[in-house]
């Protein structure tokens, strides 16, 4: 057992963001992703699960789901594995909360006076049709311990509504970023903003005993004795252990299925070619062309 948690882990993510003694830690990390776009000053957890009145949209549990002090709203994920469809269940996800920001509808019709005029009516005018729909930021961000083949081969991808031939932002109340940690590949001595850091902790941390000596920033002392699994109570450490279990049989699972797939490519590969240069052989061409063109040797063409 690892000195740490392992932030992969459903309880594991919880335990380290999902807290109210995490609070600062979030904050921290959030602005860090945001940094030069928004700075957070205060975070309140809301309700993680949207009860929606429709029983279809029923039970949408999100990882965590805050709101600013500042008025916007951000949902937090941890992903550990791929499954189809990933990127249109978190589309999906933001949608549900920004259409649930609109709670109650405005009238289409407004009753007006019959007669006198303006300097008669008496009391507040009617709100406009328009200002249901005047909405808050909403933050989708999605740490992903897998590679989407649906993004681009890089570690952060940032997913705005904007003009597809300029590139400018149409509205910004919509930010989608999804973060994929394989292709982080910086080591630590290559980590020199306090965002990188943190990104390299949660890769990392699970293998570690102890902080590295390199992670002074005071957020790291807070990240170690949140994250310490001595540090558990019994019933979390309980289920830390189940998920732990849960978490290695899956990878194991998704290795001996990516070897499979691996396998299966590298003999189609293979029959592709000796195919090829069966055909190429019955056509006439040279051996040394046939192995030139295929990468087969003399011996394997002979035998066709």
């Amino acid at each position: 057992m690892a000195h740490f948690v392992n932030p992969f882990t459903d309880i594991g993510f919880k335990i380290i963001f999902g807290q109210p003694a995490s609070k600062e830690l979030l904050i921290t990390l959030l602005n860090e992703l945001l940094a030069g776009e928004h700075h957070i000053e205060d975070l309140t957890f809301i309700d993680k699960e949207d009860n929606s009145d429709n029983v279809n949209d029923r039970g949408i549990i999100f990882d965590l789901y805050c709101l600013t002090s500042s008025g916007e709203y951000i949902i937090v994920e941890m992903q550990n594995r791929w499954h189809s469809n990933f990127l249109d269940r978190t589309l999906y996800y933001l949608c549900r909360a920004i259409s649930r920001l609109i709670e109650r509808p405005i009238t289409d019709e407004v009753d007006l006076p019959t007669g006198g005029n303006e300097a008669d009516t008496v009391g507040e005018a009617p709100p406009r049709y328009g200002d249901r729909y005047k909405l808050s930021t909403v933050y989708g961000i999605f740490l992903m311990n897998f590679k989407e083949t649906k993004l681009e081969p890089k570690f952060r991808t940032d997913a705005v509504v904007a003009d597809r031939e300029n590139g400018r932002v149409v509205n910004p109340h919509f930010r989608q970023i999804f973060l994929q940690f394989p292709y982080f590949t910086k080591r630590l001595e290559e980590c020199e903003t306090l965002y990188d850091k943190l990104i390299y902790a949660l890769k990392n941390m699970n293998e570690w005993n102890r902080m590295p000596d390199a992670l002074k920033e005071q957020v790291f002392k807070h990240l170690e004795r949140l994250a310490a699994v001595a540090n558990l109570s019994e019933a979390n450490r309980v289920a830390y252990d189940k998920a732990v279990d849960r978490y290695y049989v899956n990878r194991i699972y998704e290795e001996d299925m990516q070897d499979r797939v691996e396998n299966a490519m590298r003999e189609g590969r293979e029959k592709g070619k000796l195919e090829d240069a069966q055909n190429l052989k019955h056509l006439g061409v040279s051996m040394d062309i046939i192995a030139k063109a295929t990468g087969l040797s003399m011996e394997d063409i002979e035998k066709l």
